[in-house]
């Protein structure tokens, strides 16, 4: 069974840097694609950013510029650099990872920001 686990969350002051890191474990297989989200408190689960096995990126509109998705395809792990934080990018943030048709779901990481 896929496990996946996200840490780096914290607490941080906009303008401040912080780098969440996702790791799946329990398969042989590459992952197709895995993806950053992000849930805050009263809104719906949005899309942050997403890495293919093929390294082809996507990204938030609001995050372009300041977030760089990055990973090793052959550990299945994938790091999440948020720069130039701001209040607004304050959630729960989870990793999503797609599998052989199947996704799968860390429990999520916080992520704060200060004004």
């Amino acid at each position: 069974q896929v496990q996946v686990v996200e840490s780096g969350g914290g607490l941080v002051q906009a303008g401040g840097s912080l780098r969440l890191s996702c790791a799946a474990s329990g398969t042989t297989f590459r992952a197709d694609a895995i993806g950053w989200y992000r849930q805050a408190p009263g809104k719906q689960r949005e899309m942050v950013a997403s890495i293919t096995s093929g390294g082809s990126t996507d990204y938030a509109d609001s995050v372009k510029g300041r977030f760089t998705i990055s990973g090793d395809n052959t550990k299945n792990t994938v790091y999440l650099q948020m720069n130039s934080l701001k209040p607004d990018d304050a959630a729960v943030y989870y990793c999503n990872v797609n599998v052989r048709w199947s996704n799968y779901w860390g429990q999520g990481t916080q992520v704060a920001v200060s004004s």
